[in-house]
């Protein structure tokens, strides 16, 4: 190679390459340098209640033209409606209704198609109007989202709390957030383009600081009227009514038509300091996403806000994910569902054609009208009542032919005795999951629901005063149809503080769906419960099912003797497992531990704790 210079000499040999080399550089590192684009500049104004909406997407826009760009929002308010957001008709995992109403949704923020962009909140507090998704990240790859907030003017959850209680008369003071009106003697709950149709009433108890089950019928049969601004009294006949003076009544319509965030068909994701105060439908929702980060994301009410609920179900939902999914330094408190689930979806055969093509369902009724499989995945095909692998395959194709089937063509011939009513398991999309540093808190079901065959930890978390099962394994293939079994789980140093008051046992729970017994198979394997400090309200501390290496060691367990008087005396129930191992844990008490154990014999299990057999 050669170079002409400008005194007309010329460059020979290896300084030709080099110069080349470092002109090549140079223009890669401009490329990846980061062009910071102001939100202000494209007329989002902050602390101007006027809709940011067609603002944002413009500063968007911009952003998509660089190679890489940073978008930088004012501090401050910055409202957004509807009106002028982005829409798309979205199919999201357990948060779409069996119906024929529209699936259009918008967004505060669509980064779509878009690559390499990172949206700088500055710590502003974005407020939703209406029922809006406050980020949706689609097909989009390398995408931070930091030092921002999240809001609703009128969240989808109403808070009302009990001021008097007497046996012909209930007196409620409503937040004042919480839009209200009585109409001919009945309680209304509405909103910005909404109202409340069908009621689903969960009570906080602030005296003990728990979320339970509760009901609004003995409120609903009597004769509402408005006594003040934010005051109805309830006249009717109240011997036993199901609350006290302080509690608070949660309340919202179960019907599920949104969710906080979406990430969807996505990869290498990051949320870095972002705090939902409020989120609508199913949380943020990852699916069919590649390594997804979650730091110091705080689902939780402002502060000042004085609300209690910041979740109207799940905080945290994964379905289809692959790659790493790391949650760390994370806060949840809130929640009317979970604030984990991270699983796969089953999808069944329901027809088998020639050249080895398959149709396949989806089951449940809110899960459906997105692709589950993609051409050269890997799946496996499942036995529903038994959760056992039967056999597995590679896909050459995959086609959506409606919302709720695919067609899948398999690589090869198909496999002897893969029969339609089988379940398929997507195992090329299944997730690392680590969990770390983060506390869970005021959820009226589970903590963590995980499902995935690769690695888990869960280490150096809280779990506080979750309703039921501060962490379930589960599987299933015949009712939420979430896949699938774990293989290599680590709980450790973690600590668990009076869980389990709604399930009546706050001990983790691994309990798969299957309803067939294979002598010598498992759903589970290799799950390690170790260093972990337990406070229990009943003294329960494992429940476990189809479990093929189980180890339970090296635990510190008190439980509370006001709530548990006999102590530790069943703390662990096992059921058809095998290669247990139940040593050095450290129980206080007086009274014997004892390990109830069902389908398996003392040869499955080791323990210096008493056994006793329910065969």
């Amino acid at each position: 190679m050669v170079l002409q210079k400008d005194n007309g000499k010329q460059i020979n040999g290896p300084y030709c390459w080099l110069l080349l080399l470092c002109v090549c550089c140079v223009a890669v590192l401009r490329a990846q340098v980061p062009v910071t684009i102001h939100a202000a500049d494209y007329g989002v104004k902050a602390n101007s209640y006027q809709n940011a909406a067609p603002a944002l997407q413009r500063a968007i826009g911009a952003c998509r033209k660089y190679p890489a760009a940073i978008l930088k929002l004012p501090a401050g308010r910055i409202d957004v409606w509807p009106e002028g957001a982005p829409k798309r008709e979205l199919y999201i995992s357990n948060s779409t209704e069996a119906d024929t109403l529209s699936k259009v949704k918008s967004m505060a923020f669509l980064l779509e198609d878009s690559r390499n962009i990172t949206i700088d909140g500055n710590n502003s507090l974005v407020m939703l109007h209406g029922k809006m998704v406050s980020f949706g990240v689609l097909r989009s790859s390398n995408i931070r989202i930091e030092r921002i907030r999240f809001d609703y003017e009128r969240p989808t959850m109403s808070e009302l709390t009990v001021t008097a209680v007497q046996e012909r008369m209930v007196e409620l003071r409503l937040h004042p957030d919480s839009r209200f009106a009585v109409d001919d003697g009945k309680l209304v709950l509405f909103g910005e383009g909404w109202k409340v149709e069908h009621d689903h009433t969960i009570l906080f108890d602030p005296v003990n600081d728990r979320l339970h089950y509760s009901s609004l019928k003995p409120l609903q049969q009597a004769v509402a009227r408005q006594t003040g601004p934010l005051t109805v009294v309830f006249e009717g006949k109240f011997k036993m009514p199901p609350y006290k003076v302080g509690d608070v009544l949660t309340i919202r319509d179960p019907y599920r038509d949104n969710c906080g965030g979406l990430i969807a068909q996505s990869k290498n994701v990051v949320l870095d300091d972002v705090r939902m105060h409020y989120m609508h439908g199913l949380g943020i929702v990852s699916q069919f996403t590649e390594n997804i980060t979650l730091h110091k994301v705080a689902v939780a009410p402002r502060p000042e806000s004085g609300r209690i609920i910041a979740a109207f179900a799940d905080c945290f939902h994964f379905s289809g994910c692959r790659g790493k999914i790391l949650i760390d330094s994370c806060h949840t408190s809130g929640a009317h569902d979970d604030p984990v689930n991270i699983h796969g979806t089953h999808l069944q055969i329901t027809g088998i054609g020639k050249q080895e093509k398959l149709t396949v369902r989806f089951m449940h009724p809110q899960t459906y009208g997105f692709p589950a499989f993609f051409a050269g995945d890997s799946i496996t095909f499942i036995h529903p009542q038994t959760l056992l692998p039967v056999a597995g395959a590679v896909l050459q194709s995959a086609v959506m032919i409606n919302k709720r089937e695919m067609e899948l063509r398999l690589n090869r011939p198909l496999p002897r005795g893969v029969d339609k009513g089988l379940c398929i398991e997507n195992r090329t999309w299944t997730p690392e999951v680590v969990i770390r540093n983060s506390r869970f808190e005021r959820a009226n079901t589970r903590g963590l629901l995980i499902t995935t065959p690769r690695r888990v930890l869960v280490e150096q978390n809280v779990f506080y005063h979750t309703g039921m099962f501060p962490i379930l394994i589960a599987d299933d293939a015949s009712s939420w149809f979430e896949s699938g079994a774990v293989q290599d789980v680590t709980i450790r140093n973690n600590r668990f503080d009076a869980c389990g008051y709604n399930s009546g046992s706050g001990a983790i729970a691994i309990t798969p769906e299957n309803h067939l017994r294979v002598p010598g198979s498992y759903v589970h394997r290799n799950i390690r419960i170790e260093g972990n400090t337990f406070n229990t309200l009943d003294g329960k501390l494992l429940l476990a099912r189809s479990v093929d290496g189980l180890s339970f060691t090296g635990n510190k367990i008190t439980a509370d003797p006001a709530s548990d008087p006999e102590g530790l005396k069943k703390p662990v129930s096992l059921t058809d497992c095998t290669h247990v191992r139940m040593l050095n844990n450290q129980a206080a008490g007086t009274a014997p531990s004892t390990i109830e154990l069902s389908g398996m014999t003392e040869k499955d299990i080791q323990t210096n704790w008493k056994l006793r057999s329910n065969q």
